[in-house]
């Protein structure tokens, strides 16, 4: 006999047009999802075949992990097929965001050889997940950048830690590392400090300036190695080319502080780099800076597979060798010798 939309079929089978169970039928019945659409003289359901569909539609979602209050609100009216299932889409792609997770950090411990190493590291993934991590950043950077320079906040939120989808047993370790590090409040309140004693000063903020940061970053970032292979190829302080050179420096590092370019100021640039090893090494040591900003910028270093921060911050000042001490201090005195001699 053929199907027409007044058959009515037994939930046998029904169960064998779906592949769903019996149990399974008669489940998504009791809870209202799909009525029956009448019954045998002995008490037996029947189902048309409207029903059938809506079994098949239930079976196609349930296949997908749609739960049971979601199929019911679009079988009741009070969402749409579409927003349902962006819905789902949203619980699909989570879930599998969690997943390539986890199996990132299995392959992480896998690599890791030792068992000690293995079970430390596996206590210490278990107690937050990777949304809770990605939260504590979020307040992190939120409550210790508040109050500050917009560029110096920009600087801060430009270090944010990215996890790549397979990263090492460093990488994992330096994350979880950071995560137990922003949920201490000691050293929340040590960062918020100080970040306002660095940039909220006067002078933090002129140093934070857009102007002045866009210089150390491109125009002085072009003129140092220029300068740099300049006394690598032997040239004298005095030399017109490096003079040349040393001039444009300080006529740039001007524009950028927004002063104007006079001998005075020749003079204290001079003063600087004639001490540029003392300043890094300072800057380096200084205990807020090691303890607070330098520890954060670190692991996040770590996370995406950069430079570290201090071989950036001795980079910028012009020295990519080993032997960064004395190299600084003779580069820096060459440099002031050169920035003196624009003087008329």
């Amino acid at each position: 006999m053929n199907d027409t939309e007044h058959t009515l079929h037994l939930i046998g089978d029904v169960a064998r047009r779906t592949g769903l169970s019996v149990s399974a039928v008669r489940y998504y019945s009791d809870e209202g999802l799909v009525r029956p659409t009448g019954e045998t003289d002995g008490g037996h359901r029947l189902y048309d075949l409207d029903a059938i569909a809506r079994f098949e539609f239930i079976r196609t979602l349930r296949d997908l992990d749609t739960g049971l209050d979601q199929i019911r609100r679009f079988l009741t009216g009070v969402v749409s097929l579409r927003d349902l299932l962006a819905e789902h889409l949203d619980v699909v792609e989570n879930r599998a965001r969690d997943l390539q997770a986890k199996r990132a950090v299995l392959r992480a411990l896998v690599r890791n050889e030792s068992t000690s190493e293995r079970a430390k590291l596996l206590q210490r993934l278990v107690t937050m997940s990777d949304a809770e991590r990605q939260r504590l950043i979020d307040d992190f950077l939120e409550s210790v950048s508040a109050g500050l320079p917009d560029a110096a906040v920009e600087r801060i939120r430009d270090a944010h830690p990215r996890l790549p989808e397979d990263p090492s047993a460093e990488q994992l370790d330096a994350w979880i590392s950071l995560s137990e590090l922003l949920g201490d409040e000691k050293y929340r309140e040590e960062t918020r400090a100080y970040l306002r004693e660095t940039y909220a000063t006067e002078v933090g903020r002129k140093m934070s300036a857009p102007a002045v940061q866009e210089f150390i970053s491109s125009a002085g970032g072009d003129l140092m190695p220029k300068l740099g292979a300049a006394r690598e190829a032997g040239l004298t302080s005095d030399d017109p080319r490096v003079v040349l050179l040393a001039d444009e420096l300080v006529r740039q590092s001007a524009a950028a502080g927004g002063v104007v370019a006079d001998d005075d100021l020749r003079k204290r640039l001079a003063d600087v780099y004639s001490r540029v090893d003392q300043i890094t090494s300072e800057a380096l040591q200084h205990d807020g800076y090691r303890a607070t900003e330098a520890r954060y910028l670190e692991l996040v270093a770590i996370i995406n597979e950069q430079p570290s921060p201090d071989a950036e911050l001795i980079r910028a000042a012009g020295f990519t060798g080993a032997d960064q001490g004395p190299e600084l201090r003779r580069f820096g005195r060459w440099l002031a010798e050169a920035i003196l001699a624009t003087i008329g």
